[in-house]
Formats: structure tokens, C-alpha cells, sequence
């Protein structure tokens, strides 16, 4: 099996109308809270619930675009690398996530 990755699982975690446009929803997993965003063209990214500054609850931000502003000190995620913008620094994981047939699959392991 050199050279070959192991794809993680993808599990149904709801509807996509489950998730209010530029709004997100958090999935309790055996590695903790995962932030599920929708923007407002329907695109959704998965993030570790926890900025990176003070761990503030993202799920709990403001979506605007493809990013979230964190509701504890304003540092604003980027929705597509989990990194901070701005003048900030620091990263919270990102996991896979796709939507087949208006359904929300989430992958546990991190994405590359």
C-alpha cells in the first residue's frame, strides 16, 4: 500500500436547508465541534469550531463571503484555508465536505 491514501468516511450530518444561508451549524464528533458554514451562494466548508486566537465558538461568527468574523475579538477566518486574515495569524483544521443530492457529508479527518 505504498504510495496509496486511505479516502476517510463521509457521514450524512443533515439536510442542507439545515444550514440557513451565511449562517453555519456545529457537529459534535469524537475529535470535537466541527463548524459547518453555508455561504450565500449555497457553497459549505467544515472548520474546527475554535478560533484560533481565544477559541471563540465560530459557528457562533458572522459568515460574510468565504470567511467567518469570529464573535469574541473580531479576527476574521478564511471559510476555504482556516487560516486568519489580515494582520492576524494563526489557523484553525479544516475537514472535507461536500453535497450529494441536498444532503451535507462530512469527512472526520483533516483536509490537505
Amino acid at each position: 500500500m505504498d504510495g496509496m491514501r486511505v479516502q476517510p468516511a463521509f457521514i450524512d450530518i443533515g439536510a442542507l436547508e439545515d444550514i440557513p444561508r451565511q449562517g453555519a451549524r456545529s457537529v459534535k464528533t469524537p475529535h470535537g465541534d466541527i463548524a459547518v458554514f453555508r455561504t450565500h451562494d449555497d457553497e459549505v466548508y467544515a472548520l474546527r469550531d475554535s478560533c484560533p486566537h481565544k477559541q471563540g465558538v465560530l459557528s457562533q461568527g458572522i459568515v460574510h463571503g468565504d470567511a467567518v468574523t469570529c464573535p469574541l475579538h473580531g479576527w476574521v477566518i478564511s471559510l476555504r484555508s482556516g487560516k486568519a486574515l489580515g494582520l492576524d495569524e494563526g489557523c484553525t483544521a479544516r475537514f472535507d465536505v461536500r453535497v450529494e443530492q441536498g444532503r451535507v457529508m462530512l469527512s472526520l479527518g483533516l483536509a490537505a
